[in-house]
């Protein structure tokens, strides 16, 4: 029979090792990382008229990109730290501990492109065409749009594709992290 076990403040305060508060990063950043990707823009682009589905994904985004960069940073530099094979092997990629620290900085460095180059971008060119669908008195898809909505078109499908590629990168890598974590333990 199992014991049975006491909380007293020593055992509550014994929860945040190193470990327990490296699970919880993890868990906070794969959590949300999933939602955003999947699950929160998907019900807000049916929920919103399309200019405030843009307005929204221009506030919230950089938000979600500043906290992954520094959730995935500080778990690269926890399992680097914490893994000694990670620095004596830092040019193999096919030594495990090392695969996992490429993995964890390929996610921060991801996020990083899409909240200091990709997004920005992105963010710029949604506003020119919502400028130029005003000016125009046409929503960006209708017939008979200029060329100048057009180049802004495949300017902002470019962007928007490459940040989310950028994005489900992050979101496969912190899935296999899991799955190394979840079977070899932190």
């Amino acid at each position: 029979m199992a014991k049975v076990e006491v909380l007293t403040t020593a055992s509550v305060v014994s929860l945040f090792s190193p470990k327990s508060l490296y699970l919880v990063g993890y868990g906070w950043l794969l959590g949300m990382s999933i939602w955003v990707t999947f699950f929160g823009g998907v019900i807000a682009y049916k929920a919103l008229p399309r200019h405030q589905f843009g307005a929204l994904q221009h506030k919230t985004f950089p938000i979600y990109f500043v906290i992954s960069i520094l959730l995935s940073a500080g778990l690269t530099g926890v399992w680097t730290l914490s893994h000694p094979n990670v620095q004596k092997y830092i040019q193999d990629p096919f030594v495990a501990d090392v695969a996992q620290a490429y993995t964890l900085a390929s996610v921060c460095l991801a996020q990083s492109l899409n909240y200091f180059v990709v997004g920005p971008m992105t963010s710029k060119t949604m506003f020119q065409r919502q400028r130029l669908e005003k000016s125009e008195g046409k929503n960006y898809n209708e017939p008979g749009v200029s060329e100048e909505m057009k180049a802004l078109n495949r300017r902002f499908g470019s962007l928007h594709g490459i940040s989310s590629l950028a994005n489900l990168w992050a979101v496969i890598g912190l899935i296999f992290h899991g799955l190394w974590i979840g079977n070899t333990g932190i």
